[in-house]
């Protein structure tokens, strides 16, 4: 863009600001469904982890609740990719997933939206910020429950070493 010529006025559209409610609020739902998924799938594997009660079962289901927090917000943005896609802002479903990763985690990238879409620029972003809040929330929960089992198992074995020794 030539610098000596003035920026075409921006005017955000009705049709923007519905798009970006409409996109907002499927990727919440999603998240919602997504986050329900991850507490539902934790709490059956750790019936299974409480019996054997080691470390490296316990962290295991800490990492696989990452993993499935990871594939949530990746079909996320796979929506925000079709969206534009389907609006021809890129010419190919590679360029608009990376932008829409990109915008989504709030990274940022050198792409950007035709000027009708400019404000789903900052709506992703907003909505990425929203989601990664409440994925934070979900797994430092789950950790916090790692770290006490943890702890409880660490805090009986020097409560009880005799128990220990029967055991080996």
């Amino acid at each position: 863009m030539n610098p000596s010529l003035p920026e075409p006025t921006y005017v955000t559209s009705l049709d923007e600001i519905f798009w970006g409610g409409i996109l907002v609020a499927v990727t919440m739902a999603m998240h919602g469904l997504g986050m329900l998924m991850v507490l539902r799938v934790n709490a059956r594997l750790q019936t299974f982890v409480q019996r054997k009660a080691t470390f490296m079962a316990d962290i295991s289901v800490l990492i696989l609740a990452s993993w499935m927090i990871l594939l949530v917000h990746l079909v996320e943005v796979l929506v925000w990719a079709g969206f534009f896609l389907w609006k021809k802002a890129f010419v190919n479903g590679s360029t608009s997933y990376y932008f829409s990763l990109n915008q989504y985690t709030t990274v940022g990238s050198g792409l950007g939206l035709p000027q009708n879409w400019r404000l789903l620029e900052g709506m992703i972003a907003a909505a990425g910020l929203l989601t990664f809040a409440w994925s934070t929330g979900i797994l430092l929960t789950l950790a916090q429950n790692f770290q006490d089992r943890q702890m409880k198992s660490f805090q009986h074995k020097h409560d009880h070493p005799a128990d220990q020794k029967t055991k080996s």
